[in-house]
C-alpha cells in the first residue's frame, strides 16, 4: 500500500470517528475514552503535516479540549460534580490535568466497600496510569505543532498528579511500585496489583521534561526530576517479555522511545533487555501462528498495537529484523482492513479503538516520535 493510499484510509477513519464520538461536527453527545482519544490526537497532527488541511489541526486541538473538558470533570451519574481535582471552576478551566483524568469507562467507579467483580471491573471508570501517560505524549505531540505552551504545563501537572495519585510508598516514603488502578478522585486503589509495564511508562515523564527543554517558549509546572528517579528504580531487575501483542507493541514504542531519550550505561543495559524481551515476543507471537486463529478468538485493537510498534524505528545494533518486522505490520493491518469497510459485530463492539489505531498503523509517524516527528520512509 502506497503512502497516499494509506493516508486516505486514515483520514476516512479518524472522518468516522470524529462524527461518531461528537467531536466534528462538535455535538453535546460527546464520547471521549483517554486511550483512543490520545491515539486520535497523533493521528489528527499526522495528517495535518502530510496535507496541510487546517481542519484535522482543529480536531487535534479541539479533542484535547474536549477530553479535559469531559475527562477531568466527574461523570454526570455522579453524585460529586465538577473538576476532579478540586477545583473551582475558572481555576480548573485552566489546570483541567491538575487531578488526573477518568478512563472513560461505561459504568461508575466500584463504590468504596463494594465486593469486586473482576469481569465488570473492566468495564469500571476511574484512572489509569499508564492512560495518563498515553495521554502526555499526546499532548507533547501537540505542543510540537501547535507551539502552546499550555499543552507541555497540562502534560506536566497529569505527570504530577498520577505520580502522587498512584505511586505506592513505603512507611519510608520510597516508591515501591505503581497501582495499576485508581478512584476518579485518586483518594483510593481500585486495584492493588502493578501492570508488567507501567514502570517503563514512567519513561514518559523523561519525554516530558525532554520536550520542555527543546521548546522555544518558557514553559511553567512542576519539576519532574524526583519522580523520573524514582520511576526508574521500579525498571531495574524486571522480565518484560510477554506473549499479548498489545504488550509487545507497547515494549516496541518503550524501545524506540528510549532509543531517542538514551543517555549513559544503565539506559543502553535497559534497551538491551526490551529488545531481547520483545524479540522473543514477536518469536512467540509468529510461532503461536496467532493470524491463523479465528476472528472471534482474537481482538483487532491488541493486534493493531503490535503493528504499531512493529513499525517504530529503534536505533540500537541489536535490532536486526527491521524488514520482517514491516512485512507482519503490513500482514496484521491487511487481515483486519476489510472489516474497517464491512465491519462484523465483534468489530463493531469496540469500533473506535479498532478504527483509530489502525489508522494509526497506517499514518504511525507522529505517534512514534517524541521530537518534531521520525520520518518512517527513511527509518
Amino acid at each position: 500500500m502506497g503512502t497516499h493510499e494509506a493516508a486516505g484510509i486514515a483520514a476516512q477513519l479518524m472522518s468516522g470517528f470524529a462524527s461518531r464520538t461528537g467531536l466534528y461536527p462538535a455535538s453535546e453527545n460527546q464520547q471521549r475514552y483517554l486511550w483512543t482519544d490520545a491515539f486520535a490526537v497523533c493521528n489528527f497532527l499526522e495528517l495535518f503535516d502530510r496535507t496541510g488541511d487546517e481542519l484535522y489541526r482543529r480536531c487535534a486541538t479541539d479533542l484535547i479540549d474536549q477530553v479535559h473538558q469531559v475527562l477531568g470533570r466527574y461523570r454526570a451519574d455522579d453524585v460529586r460534580q465538577g473538576w476532579i481535582s478540586g477545583l473551582d471552576e475558572q481555576a480548573g478551566h485552566h489546570h483541567p490535568t491538575k487531578g488526573g483524568l477518568r478512563i472513560g469507562k461505561p459504568l461508575k467507579e466500584r463504590q468504596l466497600g463494594e465486593r469486586v467483580d473482576e469481569r465488570l471491573e473492566w468495564d469500571r471508570d476511574g484512572q489509569y496510569f499508564h492512560y495518563l501517560t498515553k495521554w502526555m505524549h499526546a499532548l507533547c505531540r501537540a505542543a510540537f505543532v501547535t507551539g502552546n505552551s499550555a499543552q507541555i504545563e497540562q502534560a506536566l501537572e497529569l505527570a504530577e498528579a498520577a505520580f502522587n495519585g498512584f505511586a505506592q510508598r513505603s512507611a519510608s516514603g520510597d516508591v515501591g511500585g505503581i497501582h495499576w488502578k485508581m478512584s476518579t478522585d485518586l483518594s483510593r486503589p481500585l486495584t492493588f496489583g502493578m501492570g508488567l509495564h507501567d514502570a517503563l511508562d514512567g519513561f514518559t515523564f523523561r519525554e516530558v521534561q525532554h520536550v520542555r527543554s527543546k521548546m522555544e517558549f518558557k514553559v511553567g509546572g512542576p519539576d519532574l526530576t524526583s519522580a523520573i528517579n524514582s520511576l526508574w528504580k521500579l525498571c531495574r531487575n524486571r522480565n518484560w517479555t510477554t506473549n499479548d501483542p498489545l504488550g509487545i507493541g507497547g515494549l516496541l514504542f518503550d524501545a524506540c522511545r528510549l532509543s531517542q531519550l538514551t543517555g549513559g550505561r544503565e539506559d543502553q543495559e535497559l534497551l538491551d533487555q526490551l529488545t531481547d524481551a520483545y524479540e522473543k515476543g514477536v518469536e512467540g507471537f509468529l510461532r503461536n501462528r496467532s493470524l491463523m486463529r479465528p476472528r472471534s478468538q482474537r481482538l483487532a485493537f491488541r493486534e493493531l498495537g503490535l503493528a504499531i510498534g512493529l513499525k517504530a524505528p529503534i536505533l540500537h545494533p541489536k535490532h536486526r529484523t527491521s524488514d520482517q518486522y514491516r512485512i507482519l505490520a503490513d500482514e496484521i493491518v491487511n487481515a483486519w482492513l476489510p472489516l474497517a469497510h464491512s465491519p462484523d459485530e465483534l468489530w463493531q463492539a469496540h469500533r473506535d479503538i479498532n478504527e483509530v489505531m489502525l489508522a494509526t498503523s497506517l499514518v504511525p509517524d507522529t505517534s512514534l516520535s517524541i521530537d518534531e516527528r521520525v520520518s518512517l520512509s527513511s527509518a
